[in-house]
């Protein structure tokens, strides 16, 4: 077991959970999911969980597409950056980041050395049917999912590869990967 989780009896002392102490951050591409199976997770871990894009909207006062239009790509990620790294301090959390998020090298250096990463991967055909399902993409408006999810994959993937731990995301219910990520955080 890695020496930064540690199993601990819960209050019923029934069921063993899982403490952690330092951030379990997930990294992915768009659509794969690291919110909802961010929540799922924080709350098996009984530890909060914050949205690393929800906090820099209420950072900037603007949503992430307002961002990226006022200002541009390479403002949101600096901002991201900051935000992501004042979100790493303070008690262990789950934090869901934004899918370029880990692509910053100064970023994914403290993810990689004060945090656990998951990497949540899965196949792009899945993350272009459930990106399509929503309009508020900057990177996606007016182009073909696939394509764009393709060449993203092929700069970040290695990137995210970088991650302390892999789990497959696929058309399963979350739940099934939340358990995925518990087993592997236990190994």
């Amino acid at each position: 077991m890695a020496e930064h989780l540690e199993p601990k009896k819960r209050k019923s002392g029934m069921q063993a959970a899982l403490v952690i102490d330092r951030p379990v951050v997930l990294v992915g591409m768009m659509g794969v999911g690291k919110t909802s199976i961010g929540k799922r997770l924080a709350d098996r871990l009984g530890a909060p969980f914050v949205d690393a894009d929800d906090e820099i909207e209420k950072a900037a006062g603007l949503s992430i597409t307002e961002i990226f239009a006022k200002f541009g790509e390479a403002y949101f990620r600096d901002g991201e950056r900051r935000v992501i790294a004042r979100l790493i301090e303070g008690a262990p959390k789950v934090i869901a980041t934004g899918g370029g998020a880990f692509v910053n090298d100064e970023t994914r250096t403290l993810i990689l050395e004060r945090a656990t990463s998951i990497w949540l991967n899965a196949d792009v055909h899945v993350l272009a049917d459930r990106v399509s399902r929503r309009s508020h993409r900057p990177l996606l408006q007016g182009k073909d999912p696939v394509t764009v999810l393709t060449d993203l994959g092929e700069v970040r993937n290695p990137l995210y590869a970088a991650a302390n731990i892999h789990i497959r995301s696929d058309t399963s219910p979350h739940g099934r990967t939340v358990e995925n990520i518990l087993k592997a955080l236990c190994a």
